[in-house]
């Protein structure tokens, strides 16, 4: 799977489209590696990866193209004839949906072999050349370091028993936040550990943002695709108890400052255009709202 992550984060980069990134795969990874390695489909040229699909939820793949094939007529070929058979193991039969930003060739394909439009999303970036803005929350930081913490054997000694009980407790607020914020959260203590153990995640952070008096609000992870490149925040929440007092632009700010700092060039996200609360709060936080792009859905 370093293989298939590592190809994608280089095919990040800046004025792109916000196609399948390395921390999509990182985010899926909470449920183990072999149901990653059962989601995702891989294309290869010559050996090289050119394109990966992971399929999440019933019935969607979500698609990242190389670069250097955008304009292929034939892999994008090649790529709507898998998906448009469900013998071929890629899609099942019944609805399906691909979600396909990238790939110019792919897009005109499968438009005019009659897939339909399906949602729209918006995708959103912030340039981070320039500092970023202080936020009013404060926020803590979980790296894989943290998780390596909790997992040691050496926990024995004083002081290692006390921050081995701080990162405990930062993770029961970063899974009381996530779960707090999305009706249909399955995220457990043990999925992030899943999650920070695998390699995305020596790229990635999870912050948890507290109000003053140090009740736990908001949360977000952030993914680096590497130095120079775009990296994404997925997810992002606030607790359904503290809504509507600006923590979402707060914790987007931290966000966006935690990529800075791992050397990210911009700060990317997608959501869903119907979410216009969830447009404005990245807008507020400085992010530039992209022409928005749809799904396409195959025709019955």
């Amino acid at each position: 799977m370093t293989e298939v992550t590592d190809a994608v984060a280089s095919w990040q980069h800046d004025g792109g489209p916000v196609q399948l990134h390395p921390g999509d795969l990182g985010w899926a990874w909470r449920l183990g590696g072999p149901d990653l390695a059962r989601d995702v489909r891989v294309w290869r040229d010559d050996g090289q990866v050119v394109a990966v699909g992971l399929v999440d939820g019933d019935g969607l793949i979500r698609m990242g193209v190389a670069p250097s094939v955008d304009e292929d007529e034939q892999l994008a070929s090649r790529l709507l004839a898998d998906l448009s058979d469900p013998a071929r193991g890629v899609l099942p039969t019944g609805n399906a949906c691909v979600e396909a930003r990238a790939g110019s060739a792919l897009r005109g394909l499968l438009t005019a072999r009659g897939w339909l439009e399906d949602e729209s999303w918006t995708p959103l970036s912030r340039d981070l050349t320039d500092a970023v803005e202080a936020c009013e929350l404060r926020v803590e930081v979980g790296s894989a370091h943290d998780a390596a913490t909790l997992a040691s054997d050496h926990a024995s000694e004083h002081e290692s028993d006390r921050e081995s009980d701080r990162v405990s407790d930062w993770v029961s607020d970063r899974v009381e936040v996530q779960r707090a914020s999305f009706e249909t959260s399955t995220f457990t203590g043990s999925r992030w550990h899943l999650m920070a153990a695998a390699s995305p995640y020596k790229r990635a952070r999870c912050l948890v943002g507290y109000d003053r008096d140090g009740t736990a609000v908001a949360t977000v992870t952030v993914w680096s695709a590497g130095p120079g490149r775009p990296g994404l925040l997925e997810p992002l929440g606030v607790h359904r108890d503290h809504r509507g007092r600006r923590y979402g632009t707060a914790i987007s700010l931290a966000a966006a400052a935690a990529l800075r700092e791992m050397g990210a060039s911009s700060a990317t996200v997608c959501t869903p255009s119907s979410n216009v609360v969830g447009v404005a709060t990245y807008v507020s936080a400085g992010f530039r709202a992209l022409p928005a792009v749809t799904d396409f859905r195959r025709p019955s």
